[in-house]
């Protein structure tokens, strides 16, 4: 029987080599991810935030609009999916909802962090967080509704920016032990915290690199005892900027000729979105009246 992607995403991060994986906001974005060659996508709720509703990853995008970015994600690529399920959207009880729905989705893991709701980036000031039981009890919730027992809980604390780095480790192994299957500590401020991580925690580790953010970045082949490297945000902020180079372009000299070589061509557009495919479907279902008459 073939390997699923639930399957391949705990091989993967169990067995190495590190997993680095790109975020992507859109079903567009996750496929052009598996165009140049990655091997999973994670599911960034910032970057929905951003996109789909023009705002900042404030806790504003709801389970509902997660769901169906979800689905369309899974159906146009296959690779295995990581999804930022922020909170939770609730209590330990809402847990359940959300690892149902996620799951039903096409989520092959799925993330839950320990702040409070509304949560903040986590590369944002003014985070708050719930207690520590709390949030074991929605890991214990996450792992209890999971109907295939290969789907992968990513547990992430932001307590170092609030409670300090030695207290972001005790949850993260509190959350390890409630049942986690992957621990992640936002937002390490040193390089020296980012190697501390995996020293102090026995399990697989996450560690998430943003541009501007506050943790600084480590060579790769320097992430001694990580399981995934994660880029949430990096190209929804290469394509803001290609995004704002164009249309400045255009704005300024009302022709593309300035800015065609930033353009995807007409053909290779439409072959990222599957045309062909689809033009082969058409045909191959097209009615013999369809047919005289085109």
């Amino acid at each position: 029987m073939a390997e699923t992607t639930t399957q391949l995403l705990r091989r993967r991060i169990t067995t190495g080599p590190l997993l680095v994986v790109p975020g992507a906001a859109n079903a567009l974005t996750a496929r052009l991810v598996e165009e140049v060659g990655f091997e999973a996508v994670y599911v960034t709720g910032a970057g929905i935030a951003n996109t789909f509703l023009g705002l900042p990853d404030i806790g504003l995008v709801t389970l509902t609009e997660l769901t169906a970015h979800v689905a369309a994600i899974r159906d146009a690529t296959d690779l295995p999916l990581i999804v930022d399920a922020d909170t939770g959207f609730g209590n330990a009880v809402s847990v359940r909802r959300t690892v149902r729905d996620l799951e039903r989705a096409g989520a092959d893991g799925i993330q839950l962090e320990d702040q409070l709701f509304p949560k903040r980036c986590g590369h944002f000031g003014g985070k708050q967080l719930v207690g520590t039981e709390e949030m074991v009890q929605k890991i214990h919730a996450a792992v209890d509704a999971r109907r295939d027992d290969d789907l992968v809980i990513v547990a992430r604390t932001d307590a170092r920016a609030t409670e300090g780095f030695d207290a972001a480790i005790d949850r993260a192994a509190a959350y390890r032990e409630a049942g986690a299957d992957v621990t992640f500590v936002e937002a390490p401020q040193t390089v020296e915290e980012v190697h501390a991580v995996p020293e102090r925690l026995a399990c697989p580790q996450l560690v998430n690199f943003v541009e501007g953010g506050k943790t600084p970045f480590v060579p790769l082949d320097d992430l001694t005892g990580y399981s995934i490297a994660l880029f949430a945000n990096a190209a929804l902020q290469g394509a803001i900027k290609g995004t704002l180079q164009v249309l400045d372009g255009l704005r300024a000299t009302g022709s593309l000729d300035a800015v065609a070589h930033q353009l995807t061509g007409w053909q290779e557009r439409q072959r990222l979105v599957a045309k062909p495919f689809y033009d082969a479907l058409e045909e191959r279902y097209a009615t013999r009246s369809a047919a005289v008459s085109s």
